[in-house]
């Protein structure tokens, strides 16, 4: 029942706002419809905290530790996104942004895409999963697009290009899947490609297959995760994009995606009773802190400067994960969870930035805290908590990263190091001028609504305090379903 309102509240969304999107109460509907799929997620959390793991709908889909936090973490940052959309809009429309036409496409499409991100992490059918995702990436490129602008339509091809490619090397790579499941699973060949099965069964598929299956599976769907040098679609589709969006891709799209290559890693490290999936991780996931960390320094437009810093964080969670063990998988899943609050909390607060000086220019943003200081503080505390500092739960987590690195893996320590110094001189430099800078423009007699940041900020200071423990233990639970070396 609950996983029926979870994915029945963003479809039935998505038809009834492409009917009715363009009205006037359509915002207020968004998040109507996106509350009660966070309800739904909290009352799914609940019932796996109280039975445990569940298959649903003839073993289509599957609840356990690893993915029912990250199904409430969607719904709730899909919950406060909407809430910040809906004073966004207004002003985009206001300033003849948007038509009514496209606020219909927008609205619509949010849910849509909502629904898409759930089923994927919901579902236990890998061949679902790629579907799912796919569809998202279609669902997504409709707005990034919205403005129709040269540049938003050159992003849009961008994105639909590069991640088609992408989930294209995906699918071959689930083929293969199949190719090896169905050999093991002989007259159950139909289901081959539910988790649950080929995870009791993975260590005796064929690991030749499966070591070529992981590649093209991390390859696909490392290209929606933004590794490089596959994430040359994300500061494009970051900057072009309407702002809730790009909250929503870089807070929840790149979460989804890196769930979906842990889940495939699961099975092809039992199969090949070896290190391979793990050592491509962390290399893929070191290049990309690496390189992201040196091309913050090139940024002039605040969007990209923090879609960058997606990337780089992408690249510490994947290292995480290709370390393994309970530790790392511990931080890794932390990670996740700060930095999508995090990093929707600072987007939200950009937006209002971008909207109040007429531009995504760095230089054309000054003294913040002079205009409207919630936007100021807002942007500053992000800014500080995603560059670690404590005692925000980025620091926490990146801690306890950094020491499994130094016991597990003492030869990336120093790059990781070096990375994140570079990035947060790369970030502080530019929005400390952003926030404190002189600027001729007066206080803002009405500053913008901007709870759902400080709601975001106040729960990752809180997780870089004390975890609750209910908290903990599903990531102690999914930390040792990941397992690992």
């Amino acid at each position: 029942m609950e996983v029926l309102l979870l994915l029945g509240s963003p479809l039935l969304g998505a038809l009834t706002l492409w009917a009715f999107g363009a009205r006037s109460w359509a915002p207020g509907l968004n998040v109507l419809f996106s509350a009660a799929t966070f309800a739904a997620a909290c009352a799914l959390t609940a019932r796996v905290i109280a039975s445990g793991p569940m298959v649903l709908a003839r073993e289509q889909f599957l609840v356990d530790p690893f993915n029912v936090f990250l199904v409430t973490l969607t719904a709730f940052v899909g919950l406060t996104t909407s809430i910040f959309s809906r004073p966004y809009m207004r002003v985009e429309a206001e300033h003849g942004r948007v038509s009514p036409g496209r606020l219909r496409l927008y609205h619509s499409m949010y849910q849509l895409f909502t629904a898409t991100m759930l089923i994927a992490l919901t579902t236990n059918n890998l061949g679902l999963l790629w579907v799912a995702m796919e569809a998202a990436t279609l669902s997504t490129v409709l707005l990034v697009t919205l403005y129709r602008t040269p540049a938003s339509l050159e992003a849009g091809w961008k994105y639909f290009i590069l991640c088609g490619v992408g989930i294209a090397q995906a699918l071959f790579g689930t083929m293969l899947l199949y190719f090896a499941a169905e050999r093991v699973l002989g007259a159950e060949g139909v289901t081959a490609l539910l988790w649950t099965h080929l995870d009791a069964v993975k260590g005796q598929l064929e690991p030749t297959v499966l070591s070529l299956a992981f590649v093209f599976l991390l390859v696909g769907y490392g290209t929606k995760v933004g590794l490089a040098p596959l994430h040359n679609w994300l500061p494009d589709a970051h900057a072009e994009g309407p702002t809730p969006i790009s909250a929503v891709l870089s807070g929840l799209l790149l979460n989804v995606a890196i769930y979906a290559v842990v889940r495939c890693k699961v099975l092809v490290e039992g199969s090949l009773r070896s290190a391979l999936p793990s050592q491509m991780m962390m290399g893929f996931g070191l290049l990309s802190v690496v390189l992201a960390a040196f091309f913050l320094w090139r940024q002039r437009d605040i969007k990209r400067l923090f879609a960058y810093s997606s990337i780089e964080h992408m690249g510490i969670i994947t290292f995480a994960f290709g370390m393994g063990g309970p530790v790392a998988n511990f931080a890794a899943l932390l990670h996740m969870t700060v930095h999508s609050l995090t990093k929707s909390a600072i987007f939200f607060a950009v937006g209002h930035a971008a909207q109040k000086a007429g531009s995504q220019l760095i230089e054309n943003i000054r003294g913040l805290v002079t205009i409207s200081p919630t936007i100021g503080w807002g942007l500053m505390l992000g800014s500080l908590a995603i560059l670690g500092m404590p005692p925000f739960g980025v620091f926490a987590s990146e801690f306890l990263i950094l020491t499994t690195a130094m016991k597990q893996q003492p030869w990336a320590t120093p790059l990781l190091l070096l990375a994140l110094g570079v990035a947060f001189a790369a970030i502080f430099g530019k929005v400390q001028p952003m926030v404190f800078g002189e600027t001729p423009m007066r206080r803002l007699p009405h500053p913008p609504a901007l709870l759902p940041v400080f709601v975001h900020l106040a729960l990752v200071l809180m997780l870089g305090l004390y975890v609750p423990p209910y908290l903990a233990g599903w990531y102690r639970d999914a930390a040792r379903l990941i397992g690992g070396p």
